[in-house]
């Protein structure tokens, strides 16, 4: 019986630890400006909008189980791939739009950041924004990288706090239920603009360059390890590991997402308060009628997934434009051996803070910013999946019919998500 506990026990902790890129990558999703989304959607439109979660799990599961088995099939990252097989033009393009839209969502997270420390604590808010980018970017630069991933992973956690809220409120589980699973949809434009948001917001190419780029960066950090096109042998082992991770990285992801939109729709639905444009506002707006206990856990959820999020938003621009014109990359490298690579993380990252000092207005930062992921998502999709069915890149790991079923029609929901979104416009 003990030996049975012990082996039970043993295969627990070993699961845990094999979560890692798929976690963090899920739980990035949920940052600041995305807490802000899912919470006007619940405030506007109560839990009218829940059955969208649920619809995306497994599209987000496909397109990033993708992403992941094409940094460790190849051993290089999606923009290197990229890069050797489609023209150069097409390459910096896409890296350029991807860099820009995370430097707008960089400034809106360090922005609201900002703002909910302002609410804890009182001070500046701009002072605190400073605070959090300053302190970031020391992390990314100075910590090892086997190191700062555990800080990650732990940073994860915050997240929980979005889960704890709902079970601060009252909650009629049964009409949840029925309305995720029988939405009740309204083909108005403020209806269909916000689910667009949602779509955009979820689906998000820097997931996708971050995902694959932590795939090789745990390949260079163990000398055991190698690409499957060189280890054939272990790709039973690492496929398993990567469908665990991402199933369990975007089940949290979008488990969180829920209970965001479904904690906003039981108080500020239910209270009135329908017009939600930032998380620090939606956290503020919780006190009075939630208590001090849920305005608190809201707060430091967006402080928590805030600087889990910007190093990812940050990390994955800077992989991005590395591995395009093939610099040197990766966390695990020195600052002085990469310069390049960490001065586009600082670039991305203060380039955000600089962004919170101008009169750009935030809200219309967001919107922008999702234009652009939206935007590039489908082709950076569509040129994701082809090369993950092409022999000549991924050898005899080619994706199956399953995984194409379910990466296409994620790249098919994103283009009709951006057509709905311009045809409202």
């Amino acid at each position: 019986m003990n030996l049975f506990i012990k082996k039970s026990h043993h295969k627990h902790v070993h699961s845990l630890r094999t979560l890692g890129p798929g976690l963090i990558t899920g739980a990035a999703d949920d940052d600041p400006s995305g807490i802000a989304t899912y919470s006007q959607a619940g405030a506007q439109f109560g839990p009218n909008l829940l059955w969208s979660m649920v619809l995306m799990y497994p599209l987000m599961v496909g397109i990033q189980i993708v992403s992941a088995r094409i940094g460790i099939v190849t051993g290089k990252g999606l923009a290197e791939n990229i890069r050797d097989m489609f023209p150069r033009w097409l390459c910096v393009s896409l890296i350029l739009l991807l860099l820009i839209a995370n430097t707008i969502n960089i400034a809106a997270d360090i922005a609201a950041m900002g703002a909910a420390l302002r609410l804890v604590v009182g001070g500046g808010a701009h002072g605190h924004a400073i605070f959090f980018a300053v302190t970031s970017l020391i992390l990314q630069v100075l910590v090892p990288y086997k190191r700062y991933v555990r800080v990650l992973k732990w940073l994860t956690l915050s997240l929980l706090a979005y889960v704890a809220v709902v079970f601060m409120v009252q909650v009629p589980w049964q009409e949840v239920f029925i309305r995720t699973v029988f939405p009740h949809i309204t083909f108005s434009a403020e209806y269909i603009t916000l689910l667009v948001a949602l779509f955009g917001t979820t689906i998000s190419p820097y997931l996708f360059f971050w995902q694959a780029s932590q795939e090789v960066e745990d390949i260079k950090g163990d000398d055991e390890r190698n690409p499957l096109l060189q280890a054939p042998q272990n790709a039973r082992r690492e496929m398993r590991r990567i469908r665990f991770d991402t199933y369990v990285g975007m089940g949290f992801s979008n488990l969180v997402a829920f209970f965001i939109i479904l904690s906003t729709a039981m108080t500020l639905n239910a209270a009135g308060v329908t017009n939600i444009q930032t998380s620090a506002q939606a956290a503020e707006a919780l006190r009075p009628l939630a208590g001090e206990v849920t305005f608190l856990l809201f707060s430091l959820g967006i402080i928590g997934t805030g600087m889990l999020a910007v190093p990812v938003l940050a990390g994955s621009a800077a992989y991005a434009v590395a591995e395009c014109f093939h610099w040197p990359e990766g966390l695990d490298q020195k600052a002085r051996a990469a310069k390049r690579f960490y001065g586009i993380i600082a670039l991305a990252t203060l380039g955000g803070v600089v962004l919170d000092f101008t009169s750009i207005d935030p809200v219309q930062a967001l919107i922008w910013s999702a234009v652009i992921n939206g935007v590039i998502a489908i082709p950076i999709m569509a040129v994701m999946m082809i090369m993950a069915s092409r022999p000549e890149i991924m050898g005899a790991f080619v994706i199956k019919k399953k995984l194409r079923i379910l990466g296409w029609s994620a790249t098919g929901l994103m283009l009709i998500t951006v057509i709905t979104m311009f045809a409202i416009w």
